[in-house]
């Protein structure tokens, strides 16, 4: 193409400006989680090790730690869900775990939602929640437990809210990480 007859056929540069920016739609589709999935949650999680408090732990989970948890929770009964898109990347993960090993704790758990940081902010934690909860209650569990950091899990906090968790206690400096001390936030669902 000759250079004359480029700048004919093209937009001066102010018209490009006034054009909508391009939105892809964010699917997804939640499912119960497979052992091969165990590598991108463990991206996911891990990736919340280092750079965040929203878990305490402050070594990165192996492969064979996350896949030993996924195969104690599918013995169990547990859900364990991933959300995946369209092109079959793994966007997040939610499960519940036992509360306490005691067998009276049997019918109480602990939740857990983890999203890829690209997936933030755009509903996803609440889809999973919705289902967690849902997919717990066909389990027969009747207590779930969220226990959330104190600083820096605002959201997490308002979304228990939101699904009708009550706090039940604030537990303080109980751990240390990035030289900081930190606390928990303790919230309840009954399920009954």
């Amino acid at each position: 193409m000759l250079e004359e007859e480029y700048q004919a056929t093209n937009r001066p540069v102010g018209a490009q400006r006034n054009l909508p920016p391009l939105e892809v739609p964010f699917e997804y589709s939640i499912r119960d989680a497979r052992l091969e999935d165990m590598p991108d949650i463990r991206e996911i999680y891990n990736h919340y090790v280092a750079n965040s408090t929203v878990t305490f732990d402050e070594v990165a989970q192996s492969l064979r730690e996350t896949r030993a948890k996924f195969q104690h929770l599918k013995k169990l009964g547990m859900p364990y869900l991933v959300a995946e898109s369209a092109g079959q990347q793994i966007l997040g993960y939610a499960y519940v775990y036992p509360w306490k090993e005691k067998a009276a704790y049997r019918f109480t758990v602990e939740n857990s939602i983890y999203l890829r940081a690209a997936s933030t902010g755009k509903g996803l934690g609440t889809v999973l929640m919705g289902e967690l909860i849902l997919r717990s209650k066909q389990a027969g569990l009747k207590e779930i437990i969220a226990v959330i950091a104190d600083r820096g899990a605002d959201a997490s906090i308002k979304m228990h809210r939101d699904f009708g968790f009550k706090e039940i206690g604030r537990m303080g400096k109980v751990g240390f990480k990035f030289d900081r001390w930190l606390g928990t936030v303790l919230m309840q669902k009954s399920l009954k």
